[in-house]
């Protein structure tokens, strides 16, 4: 299966890592910006020892509860943790701190 792809709503990245936590990702923002966003989230930690659920967040409204101000962002387990459209680069460094700050 290439991973390198939208992930959809509920759907785990890395299944079959059992022994990996799993994080939950909420993507804020509109279709277009989100679904690009998922596939380069989806390469970037592939070979990372965790699991990340997906959820879609498209209302607007709700963002700006959120206090979100980019689009798109990524808020993990209800922080925020990348805005705007990153590239595949500084997502994998992102995750790899955040495993690294997890031990």
């Amino acid at each position: 299966m290439n991973v390198c792809r939208e992930m959809s709503a509920g759907e785990i990245l890395n299944p079959k890592k059992r022994e990996a936590p799993l994080v939950h990702a909420l993507l804020y923002g509109d279709k277009l910006a989100t679904a690009k966003f998922s596939k380069r989230l989806s390469c970037a930690i592939k070979h990372l020892p965790l699991r990340v659920q997906f959820e879609y967040q498209y209302n607007t409204s709700k963002a700006i509860e959120a206090g979100i101000v980019k689009d798109p962002t990524l808020v993990l387990d209800g922080e925020i943790f990348l805005e705007g459209l990153a590239q595949a680069e500084l997502i994998t460094k992102a995750f790899e701190k955040y495993l690294e700050n997890r031990k």
